[in-house]
This record gives structure tokens, sequence and C-alpha cells, in this order.
């Protein structure tokens, strides 16, 4: 008996990893979903390795948790748009419901669409603040991956998103009724390769590998998230290729195996160019012309400016101040007055 794609349905003597009898849980009428409490606590845990970083590189305090504030709801959208443009059949298919694009609770958040709209939200604060892209970018590097790996585990309460039939002992076990649901035909005691359990491993591996990495090179102008896009998609391009659950294919194979790729290359070309235009870290996590007077007076500049700019009916950027570039691979790297000599680690 064989499966979708072609795959042979294999029968294993070992028991494998269960599968949650449970990924949902009522308080009342309440609905109290896992996969919510995951993608949750990849948030938090996430916001937690960013503010450390990011102080260490010398940003203003309360500047990354305002940033998250806009890239989370922007970010949501763009994982759930991605998800529904890769997987359309099963909103807009013949047996399709077009109101379900709307069901997130139910699991489909595409990290490729996740990335670029949080990072829009992250850059429409910073303009406003007169600070770095590429320093937040960095300091938040790891921690995306760290907050991807945790957000996994949500994958693995909804019995879903799992690889081909395996006879590793490590194999998952997936309930009958989720494979039928799925029109998947495979016999009892069939085993399938943990997906979500490679890249939650995969993702923890490299970043400690980029923290390693940061701290003795002290990367800077947005190279270490360049790392983290090329170690991520390395991973999961193969991790890809082991998937069996629907989805749209170019040229024989699935379309997020070819954004891995495409963005793979991508990424190591662009952190190649800025290696070598940029062999050091910036200096500063302000744009020029931004910087406040003193340290003290981090916090309340953004402020002060933006009173000043209501007052004379003009904006700080337009006032005679240099122009300033916001994106990740082309800022201004005019010295600024201090040089914080912190390492961006994520134990401190």
């Amino acid at each position: 008996m064989t499966g979708p794609g072609g795959h042979l349905a294999m029968s294993v003597v070992a028991d494998g990893i269960p599968s949650p009898s449970e990924g949902v849980w009522h308080l009342g009428p309440i609905p109290l979903r896992a996969y919510a409490f995951a993608i949750l606590a990849g948030i938090v845990v996430a916001t937690w390795i960013s503010v450390r970083r990011y102080r260490a590189r010398g940003g203003p305090e309360g500047a990354i948790l305002d940033a998250i504030f806009w890239a989370v709801p922007l970010g949501i959208i763009g994982a759930r748009l991605y998800h529904v443009f890769s997987s359309p059949d099963a909103y807009f298919g013949p047996d399709g419901n077009p109101w379900n694009a709307f069901a997130i609770w139910r699991g489909g958040l595409g990290i490729w669409g996740a990335i670029p709209a949080g990072a829009l939200g992250v850059w429409i604060y910073l303009r406003r603040r007169g600070l770095r892209l590429a320093t937040v970018a960095d300091a938040m590097a790891p921690a995306l991956l760290v907050a991807q790996a945790i957000g996994r585990l949500g994958n693995y309460f909804n019995q879903e998103l799992f690889g081909a039939p395996t006879t590793l002992p490590w194999g998952l076990q997936i309930d009958a009724g989720v494979l039928a649901a799925q029109g998947m035909d495979y016999p009892a005691g069939t085993l399938f390769h943990p997906t979500f359990l490679y890249e939650l491993l995969w993702n923890l591996a490299m970043a400690a590998l980029i923290v390693l990495i940061d701290r003795k090179l002290r990367l800077g102008h947005g190279r270490v998230f360049w790392l983290y896009v090329f170690c991520y998609t390395v991973g999961r391009g193969w991790i890809e290729t082991l998937r069996i659950d629907e989805a749209e294919h170019v040229l024989g194979l699935r379309l997020n195996v070819w954004t891995s790729i495409l963005v793979c290359v991508a990424s190591l070309a662009i952190f190649i160019v800025l290696s070598k235009r940029y062999p050091e870290r910036e200096p500063s996590p302000w744009l020029p012309g931004r910087e406040p007077e003193d340290e003290a007076s981090a916090d309340d500049a953004p402020s002060k400016q933006d009173s000043e700019s209501a007052t004379s009916g003009r904006s700080a950027d337009s006032a005679g101040s240099p122009a300033a570039e916001d994106d990740l691979g082309a800022e201004d790297a005019r010295p600024a007055t201090t040089d914080p000599e912190a390492d961006s680690t994520t134990g401190r």
C-alpha cells in the first residue's frame, strides 16, 4: 500500500514518539490552544533575548519592546498570507473554504511571509526613532531562531507538517483520524519523520552557532541577520523535502524548497558583500545625525525631536541632518562618539 506522492507505507515495530492526544483545552467556553501558546512563548523568549543583545550593542532601553509591538501583528498577517498563497487549494480549491483562511488557530503560518512583514513594522518604528534597522536585526537574529524552534511545538500538538514514513526509532506517531482527514492511507503502526523536531533542533543549534560567531567576529551592519537567514534556509530546505503534506509544486519541487534555495543564495551573497564593505561593527545604534546628546537623554530624544518637528512643521530628517539609509545592506557608517564594548550574547 502506498501513500500520497508514491511514498512506500511502512509498518514498524518501534513505538516512536507519541503525538499529543489533545491540542486544545477548554476553560469553560474559552478554548486554550497549544498552537497559540507555542507562538506566544516563542515571542516572549525571543523578546527577552533580543532586549539583552540590543542593550549590549548600546541600544536604548525600550526600543526592542516598542519595535516588537509593530512587528508581531504585521508578522502574523504576513505569515498567514504566505501560507494561504503557498497552499491555495485548502481555501480556494474545489473542496476549499475561503473563510478558513481566517482560521489561524488551526495552524498555517509561513515564516517566509512573517520575516519581511515583521521587518516592515520594525523599520517603520525605528525610522521614527532615528535608530539603525541593521543593529536591531543583528540583535534579534538568533532570537528569531529560538522563537521558530519553540513555535514548532505547535505543529507537534496539531499533528501537522510531519514527514514521510520512516523506520527510524524516533519516528512520530500520527492518529489514524488525522491521516484520514488529510487523505492519507497508511497501515496502523506507521511512523513518520518528526520534521517539527528536526527543525526545532536545527534552529537551536544554529542560534548557538550564530551567537558564537558574532561574539568572536563582532559582526555588524546586518551581517548577523543575513547569517541567520542563510543558516535557517539551509536546514529548512532539506527538512522541507521530507514533508508529505499538500503543497504547491514548481518544476517537481515544493514551492517552499525553491524559496529556501533562492533566499539561501541571496543571503549568502549579501553577507559576503557586507563583509567586504563593512568589516567592522557599526559604532552606534543611531542613524547619523540622530544621536542623543548624552546617554541619559537617549530615551527622551525621540519625543523631543517629534515635538520640535510638530512645531516647525517639518521632520527631523529634512531639517539639515545628513541623509541615511535604513536597509540592512547599505547604512552610513559615520563614527559616533561612543563605541559600546559589550559583546552581544544571549547569556548576559
